[in-house]
């Protein structure tokens, strides 16, 4: 193998017979390419609709109600259901072991006032826990706490946003602001992944907000966060169970879809992952095919590269060469181009796919990439089958007697 004789041999035949590398090279290569480049798009629309979620908690229920479609035990239809506190601690307490962080939110879209500064913003009232359920990150301060409910305090957290807008100088904390006429210290500002229309909203306790709208007991959305140990199927049966017993509750039709309605990611990510396991499967597949298509044409140029120098191989054999100098020769060969326009294969695909880069978001693709364990599996097999398709050609040509190898056309 480091025979430097042979070393030099292998480099004199390559550069003799350029368009013959060329030809067994390009299919490797256009192999590796086509196979990164593939599995980087996969994985790109795979990291799409993970983002999708990834503004509130992927294990998140949430229920909302409305006006009823249905007339139900001798209510009329075109009736407005509303969710208040005992709603929803009726529902957090249904099941609590299979309950994870909850939070109810009552939201108010209300004028917001810093010095000159002004302007409308989603008020939300809420407990402390919303801010696991909406994956939001403290960037300064802290978030509302069990204390702050209890007192009732007049204490908000506001989004990365809001502190653009409106508070342009020095941190916000500690400062106040006029929400509709009422003053609220500022305790933290956080970061969403939702974007900046998740950030441009203000979080104060439930109970101030509620005590500010006339004492009311109103809740605009109920946020479960159910417990991760269960399945996908159990998830979604408990989300069914939420929404039939709230409609018992509320005496609202079994069959009517708008009195109550319930959001569950559970089912969302059943749905999205299905349709990303097919997809996956497509492009493996696909993926699979390229390297598959590789591989046959590597051989195919191996046998007509060996075929080629059948005469060569005679004279070797003629002046005392062993059969197995002239196989390792052939494969040695079939190695080391496999091995190179391999390495040009992989260097273009991530190249391509760094330069794609996050341009391709509007079509759903984020972030192309393929893992190195993914890239060297595929080298691997595509330099292994190299080998062999130098081999099998190579150890039958070796076996041709001298004289029919010089004779061969």
């Amino acid at each position: 193998m480091f025979d430097l004789d042979r070393w030099q041999e292998i480099f004199s035949s390559i550069r003799s017979n350029v368009l013959r590398t060329v030809l067994s090279g390009f299919t490797v290569a256009l192999g590796l390419f086509i196979f990164i480049v593939l599995f980087g798009i996969g994985t790109g629309l795979q990291n799409a609709f993970t983002a999708g979620f990834a503004g509130d908690a992927q294990n998140l229920i949430s229920i909302v109600t409305g006006k009823t479609t249905i007339a139900y035990k001798g209510l009329q239809s075109e009736r407005i259901v509303t969710l208040n506190n005992d709603d929803y601690d009726f529902l957090v307490n249904m099941d609590k072991e299979k309950v994870g962080s909850t939070s109810p939110r009552y939201t108010a879209n209300l004028l917001v006032k810093y010095g000159d500064e002004s302007g409308n913003y989603q008020i939300n009232g809420a407990e402390p826990a919303e801010q696991t359920i909406e994956n939001r990150k403290m960037i300064e301060g802290r978030y509302i706490s069990p204390g702050d409910l209890d007192r009732k305090q007049n204490v908000a957290v506001i989004g990365r946003m809001v502190q653009r807008d409106l508070i342009k100088n020095g941190s916000p904390v500690g400062k106040e602001l006029d929400i509709n006429g009422t003053m609220f210290k500022v305790i933290g500002v956080f970061s969403d992944d939702g974007g900046d229309r998740d950030e441009r909203h203000i979080t104060v306790p439930i109970t101030t907000l509620q005590q500010m709208k006339k004492g009311s007991d109103t809740i605009s959305i109920g946020y479960i966060a159910y417990n991760e140990k269960l399945n996908p199927q159990q998830a979604i049966a408990y989300g069914d169970e939420l929404k039939d017993r709230l409609k018992a509750r509320k005496n609202v039709s079994p069959d009517d879809e708008n009195g109550v309605r319930v959001w569950n990611n559970a089912k969302n990510m059943s749905d999205t992952f299905a349709f990303m396991a097919v997809l996956t499967g497509i492009v493996a597949f696909i993926g699979l095919g390229t390297l598959i298509a590789g591989i046959i044409g590597i051989s195919n140029i191996m046998v007509y590269i060996v075929k080629e120098r059948t005469k060569e191989i005679g004279v070797r054999k003629a002046i005392g060469a062993k059969p197995r100098s002239i196989v390792a020769l052939i494969v040695q060969e079939s190695v080391v181009i496999t091995v190179i326009s391999g390495f040009v294969g992989v260097g273009l695909g991530v190249l391509v796919l760094h330069l794609i880069g996050d341009s391709l978001e509007e079509y759903f693709i984020k972030n192309p990439s393929v893992g190195w364990g993914s890239i060297i599996a595929a080298f691997i097999a595509l330099v292994f089958s190299g080998l062999i398709a130098g081999f099998v050609p190579a150890y039958r040509a070796s076996k041709i007697k001298p004289i029919e190898a010089l004779r061969s056309e």
